[in-house]
C-alpha cells in the first residue's frame, strides 16, 4: 500500500502524503484542520470521532489513512446544506440535544448515516444506529427525540428568551457544525508537547537519572522537568488550608498515575515516546487501597501532618438519636458500600500554555478559571496579574475539572522554553490521575414511632478520600448536613471521615458525597416503612420537610420547601406502578415466569453553594456606543446552560431578546469571578448576581433619563429608548464618555447568599436555599440471572423557577443517566479500570423513557425564585433502582453497583440459598 493518501472529504479531493499507517482521526484533525471530529479514547469506546465512510460510519481513531485512499469520507464539518445548517443539525438545537457539544459530531454524523437509508426510523433503530457513541450530559432522550423530529418538525415558536421560555442554547449552533474550540482544538502550530510520566505502582519510592543523557538520545526532546523545575510552589489544592497535592512528587508517589516528571519536545517525539525508556528507577512500597487498610495498625502514613491518615471529619448532632432509635416502635439498620466513580466525560483534559513577557496564559478545559488562577499563581510563583485563564469549552466536568491537573505541566514548560506547551491527555492517563467520586462505607439507624414518624436516625461515613485532599473535607462536611434526607428529624447524629489512601485522590463529582448517603436512607425509610406498615410515598410525605419545620441543622425555612409538592407530583403515576407490578407479578407467577417487576422512590434535597463558607458570584455588563448589550458572564458553561440562563435572566429584566445579548466567556483578565461551576451555585449565585448587575444597569440608565423605574428601554442601534406613560427620551450613546472598558453605562454586582457557621454540633445555617426531588423508578427483574432492565423513570423536581424548561428537562434526564450508571455497572477498580471499555457507563439502550415533573415553589433568594438543579437530580435515582428491585424480589442490595450477580445472590439471600 503507497503512504500516499487520495481520498475526498466533506466533497473535496484531498491528497496526503506519509498518510497511510496514520489514524485518521488524527490526519482529519492535525492535516487537514477538521477539528469537529473529536478524539477521547483513540479506542473506538466512545464513538466521538465517528465519520462516515461512503456513507458508512466507522470510529476515525481506529482507520489507517492508507484505508480512506479513493473513499468519500464525511465529517460534522460537511453535513451543511449550502452553507446553512442542515434539518438535522437544527433539530439538534431545537430539542437541547446538545449540552457540553463534545460528543455531537459523532452522534449527528451517525444520525446522517441512519437517516439516509431511513427516514423515518423508530425509537429503537435511532438508538441502535448510534448506540456506539457515548454521552455522559444528556440521558440520551433529547437526541434520540431530535432524530426522530427531522421530518415532522414542529414550527419554531417566536420566543424573545425571558424566564420561562424554552429558548435553544445560546452557544448551540458551533456545537453542532463542529466550531466550539475545546481543550484539545486551541493548541497553536508551533507548540512544543508534553507527555507526564507517571508512576506504575500505588505507592514507590523512585529516582530519576540522567536527563539531559535521556533528551540527548532521543531526537525531537526538547527538556525533562520534575520537582526541582517548579518556580514557585510545588504544592497545590481546590481549598487553601489543606492544599497537600505536589505538581510532581518527590521521592516517593502516593498513587498509581502520579506524576514525577514531564517531558517536553516537538510533536512527532512526542507522539512516538514510549514512557518506560524514561531514566528513572522504582521501588515498590506497602500501599493501602481501602480506609480500613489505612486505619489499621502499621499502615503507611501517607502525610506526616496527618499520622492517622485522616484528613477531615464532619459532624451534625441533634438530641438524643442512640435513645430515640432505642425507644421506637419500629427500627431498622444496616451497612452500605459504594465504590469509587469516574467521572467519565468524553473530552480529556487538554490545553496549553504561553508565555507573554512576564506572564503565563494558560488556555484549556477547566470548571473554574479565577480558582485554577489562584493555585497557579503559588505554583509558578508570579503576583496575580501576571497569570491568566482562558477556559476553553468543556467537554464534560462533572467535578473532576475543577482540580489543577494539566494546567502546570504546559505552564513550567511554555515558562522554560519560550515556545506554547501544549498537551492532551491519553483516555488512560485521565482515568489514572484525576479525582473520582469517594467510595463510601457507611452504617445507619433509623427508627419510627407507632404511627409512622420518624423519631431517631444515628449516621456513620466513612470516605476514602484517595492520596491529596482535593474536595474530601467539601464532602465529609456536606454529607452530615444531608445525610437525613429532606425529612423532619429531631433526634439525629451524623459523623463522616474522609481517609487518605494510596488511590487517586477522590474529588467532586455531582452531589459531592450526597449520592452515597441517599442510597442508605432512602433504602431504610422504605424498610421502616413496610415495618410500620404504611405505603412508601405516604411514609414519605408523613415525615417530608415543609415550611417552619427546622432542618437537623436547626435551620428554618419560612417559604420554598419543595418535597412535598415533588412526592405530591408521583402520586398518580406511583398507584398506577403498584397496581401494574402487583398484576404482572401475579401473571408471571402462575406462568412459572422469572420476570418480577416492581416500582421503587427515592427523594434528595440539596444545598446550592459552599457549605457555611462564602460563595460569592460577580457579573459585568454594559453598553457600547454602538447599542451593543454585552454581559461578561464568568459562569463557565460546562453543557448545564449558565450561559443560555444568565442571557434569558438579563434578557427578562431589561426587556430585550436574548439574541441580542453579546456574550463574553470566561477569562480571568475580562471577566469578573463568577465562582465555580460546581454544586448547584450558578443558576443561584451567578443568577442573582446577574439579575442584580441588570437591575442596577437598568436603574443607571433611568437615571441618566431622568425617568421613573417604571420605564421600559428599547435597545436600538446607537440609542436607547427610554419610556413611561408620561414621557418618552432617547438618549444617544455615541453623546455618552465611553469608560476604561469601552462601556457608556456598565454595571457590576456581586451576590454573595446569606449563610451562617455551623457550630460544634453542626448547628448554623449552611445554605440559604436547597432544591427538592423525588424520583419514582418502574424495572423488572430476572430472577433466574440478576438482570434489571429498567421499564419507566418519573422524576419530580422542585426547580423554584425554571429558567428554561427544556434545559431544565436536559439536566434531569442527564443525572438521572448518571444515577443508572452509580445503581447498576459502574465502579473504578485503581490499576483495572482505566479506559471506556473495561469502565462502563450508561449508553441508549440502558436509559429508559423518563417523565421528566417541573415543580416550581419559587424561593425568594433565587434569581426571579430559580433554585439549582445540576447535582439533586443524580441523588434519588439509585435509591429508587435499589427499592424497585427489593419490591420486585425482596433482595436487599447494600453494595454497589447493583451488577447481575449481586442481584442474583441477594435474591437467593431472600430465598434462602447459600
Amino acid at each position: 500500500m503507497s503512504d500516499g493518501v487520495s481520498a475526498t472529504v466533506n466533497g473535496k479531493p484531498v491528497s496526503m502524503a506519509g498518510a497511510g499507517t496514520r489514524r485518521l482521526s488524527e490526519l482529519l484533525r492535525h492535516d487537514l484542520d477538521l477539528k469537529g471530529t473529536k478524539v477521547g479514547c483513540d479506542a473506538g469506546d466512545c464513538g466521538a470521532c465517528t465519520v462516515l465512510i461512503d456513507g458508512e460510519t466507522a470510529c476515525a481513531c481506529l482507520v489507517a489513512g492508507g484505508q480512506v485512499d479513493g473513499h468519500a469520507v464525511t465529517t460534522v464539518e460537511g453535513l451543511r446544506a449550502n452553507g446553512s445548517l442542515s434539518a438535522l443539525q437544527e433539530s439538534f438545537l431545537r430539542h437541547g440535544a446538545a449540552q457540553c457539544g463534545i460528543c455531537t459530531p459523532g452522534m449527528l454524523v451517525s444520525a446522517r448515516a441512519l437517516l439516509d437509508r431511513n427516514s423515518r426510523p423508530s425509537r429503537v433503530e435511532v438508538q441502535d444506529a448510534l448506540g456506539g457513541v457515548l454521552c455522559r450530559c444528556t440521558g440520551y432522550a433529547k437526541i434520540v427525540d431530535a432524530v426522530m423530529d427531522v421530518i415532522d418538525a414542529p414550527a419554531t415558536a417566536n420566543l424573545r428568551g425571558g424566564v420561562g421560555e424554552p429558548i435553544r442554547h445560546v452557544d448551540g449552533v458551533p456545537k453542532v457544525t463542529g466550531e466550539t474550540i475545546y481543550g484539545a482544538d486551541c493548541v497553536p502550530a508551533d507548540a512544543v508537547w508534553v507527555r507526564v510520566i507517571r508512576s506504575p505502582h500505588h505507592r514507590a519510592g523512585f529516582k530519576i537519572g540522567d536527563k539531559q543523557g535521556f533528551v540527548a538520545g532521543h531526537p525531537g526532546l526538547i527538556a525533562v522537568f520534575d520537582a526541582r523545575d517548579v518556580p514557585g510552589r510545588n504544592r497545590h489544592g481546590t481549598i487553601a488550608p489543606f492544599a497537600d497535592q505536589p505538581v510532581f512528587a518527590e521521592k516517593i508517589a502516593r498513587f498509581k498515575g502520579e506524576a514525577v516528571a514531564a517531558v517536553a519536545g516537538e510533536r512527532e517525539a512526542i507522539m512516538a515516546l514510549d514512557v518506560r525508556d524514561f531514566p528513572v528507577e522504582w521501588q515498590a512500597l506497602d500501599h493501602c487501597l481501602t480506609p480500613d487498610e489505612a486505619l489499621g495498625q502499621g499502615a503507611p502514613v501517607l502525610h506526616e501532618t496527618r499520622p492517622d491518615n485522616v484528613l477531615v471529619r464532619g459532624l451534625v448532632r441533634r438530641g438524643d438519636p442512640d435513645a430515640a432509635i432505642a425507644s421506637a416502635a419500629h427500627a431498622v439498620s444496616a451497612r452500605f458500600s459504594t465504590p469509587f466513580i469516574e467521572h467519565g466525560y468524553i473530552e480529556p483534559e487538554a490545553g496549553f500554555a504561553r508565555r507573554a513577557g512576564d506572564r503565563i496564559e494558560i488556555h484549556g478545559c477547566t470548571q473554574t478559571a479565577h480558582m485554577n488562577r489562584d493555585d497557579m499563581i503559588g505554583i509558578m510563583g508570579l503576583d496575580p496579574d501576571n497569570v491568566r485563564i482562558v477556559p476553553s469549552a468543556c467537554g464534560g466536568g462533572f467535578g473532576s475539572k475543577l482540580d489543577i491537573s494539566w494546567q502546570p505541566y504546559v505552564a513550567i514548560a511554555a515558562w522554560v522554553l519560550g515556545r506554547p506547551a501544549a498537551i492532551i491527555y491519553t483516555r488512560g492517563e485521565s482515568m489514572q490521575s484525576t479525582t473520582k467520586r469517594h467510595p463510601s462505607e457507611i452504617e445507619l439507624s433509623v427508627g419510627c414511632d407507632v404511627d409512622g414518624r420518624v423519631t431517631g436516625m444515628a449516621f456513620s461515613g466513612t470516605f476514602n478520600t484517595g492520596a491529596y485532599a482535593s474536595w474530601g473535607p467539601t464532602v465529609a462536611n456536606r454529607v452530615p448536613v444531608h445525610a437525613s434526607g429532606p425529612y423532619h428529624v429531631e433526634n439525629y447524629r451524623a459523623e463522616s471521615v474522609a481517609v487518605h489512601t494510596n488511590c487517586a485522590p477522590s474529588g467532586a463529582f455531582r452531589g459531592f458525597g450526597v449520592p452515597q448517603s441517599a442510597i442508605a436512607q432512602e433504602s431504610l425509610f422504605d424498610e421502616l416503612a413496610d415495618k410500620a406498615g404504611i405505603d412508601r410515598l405516604e411514609f414519605r410525605l408523613l415525615n417530608a420537610l415543609d415550611d417552619g419545620l427546622p432542618t437537623v441543622t436547626g435551620q428554618v425555612f419560612e417559604t420554598g420547601v419543595g418535597i412535598k409538592p415533588c412526592l405530591e407530583a408521583l402520586r398518580p403515576r406511583w398507584r398506577e406502578a403498584l397496581e401494574a407490578a402487583i398484576a404482572f407479578n401475579r401473571t408471571a407467577e402462575e406462568s412459572g415466569s422469572s420476570l418480577r417487576r416492581g416500582a421503587g422512590i427515592g427523594t434528595c434535597w440539596y444545598g446550592c453553594g459552599n457549605t457555611s463558607l462564602p460563595n460569592p458570584s460577580t457579573m459585568r455588563i454594559g453598553v457600547k456606543a454602538d447599542g451593543t448589550l454585552v454581559l461578561h458572564q464568568g459562569a463557565i458553561d460546562i453543557g448545564q446552560g449558565s450561559n443560555t440562563v444568565m442571557s434569558q435572566i438579563l434578557a427578562e429584566t431589561l426587556g430585550v431578546a436574548a439574541e441580542a445579548i453579546m456574550l463574553v466567556g470566561a477569562d480571568t483578565d475580562v471577566t469578573p469571578d463568577a465562582g465555580k461551576t460546581s454544586a448547584s451555585r450558578q443558576t443561584f449565585v451567578s443568577g442573582r448576581a446577574t439579575l442584580k448587575s441588570a437591575l442596577a444597569l437598568k436603574a443607571q440608565i433611568l437615571r441618566h433619563a431622568n425617568v421613573s423605574d417604571k420605564a421600559q428601554l428599547t435597545f436600538e442601534p446607537g440609542r436607547i429608548t427610554v419610556g413611561d406613560d408620561m414621557a418618552t427620551a432617547r438618549i444617544e450613546l455615541a453623546d455618552l464618555p465611553a469608560n476604561e472598558f469601552g462601556y457608556v453605562f456598565m454595571s457590576e454586582e456581586t451576590y454573595d447568599p446569606p449563610t451562617k457557621p455551623m457550630d460544634e454540633n453542626g448547628q448554623g445555617d449552611p445554605y440559604a436555599l436547597y432544591g427538592y426531588g423525588a424520583q419514582m423508578v418502574e424495572l423488572t427483574v430476572d430472577t433466574r440471572l440478576g438482570t434489571v432492565k429498567l421499564d419507566r423513570i418519573t422524576a419530580a423536581h422542585d426547580v423554584g423557577q425554571a429558567i428554561n424548561p427544556m434545559l431544565v428537562e436536559g439536566q434531569i434526564e442527564g443525572g438521572i443517566a448518571q444515577g443508572i450508571g452509580l445503581a447498576l455497572m459502574e465502579e473504578f477498580l485503581p490499576g483495572r479500570t482505566e479506559n471506556l471499555h473495561d469502565y462502563l457507563i450508561p449508553t441508549f439502550g440502558d436509559v429508559p423513557p423518563i417523565d421528566s415533573i417541573v415543580v416550581e415553589v419559587p424561593d425568594g433568594e433565587g434569581p426571579y425564585g430559580a433554585k439549582g438543579l445540576g447535582e439533586h437530580v443524580l441523588i434519588p435515582t439509585a435509591p429508587a433502582i435499589l427499592n424497585a428491585i427489593r419490591a420486585a424480589t425482596g433482595a436487599r442490595l447494600r453494595h454497589l453497583p447493583a451488577t447481575p450477580d449481586r442481584v442474583l445472590s441477594a435474591i437467593r439471600e431472600v430465598d434462602g440459598h447459600e
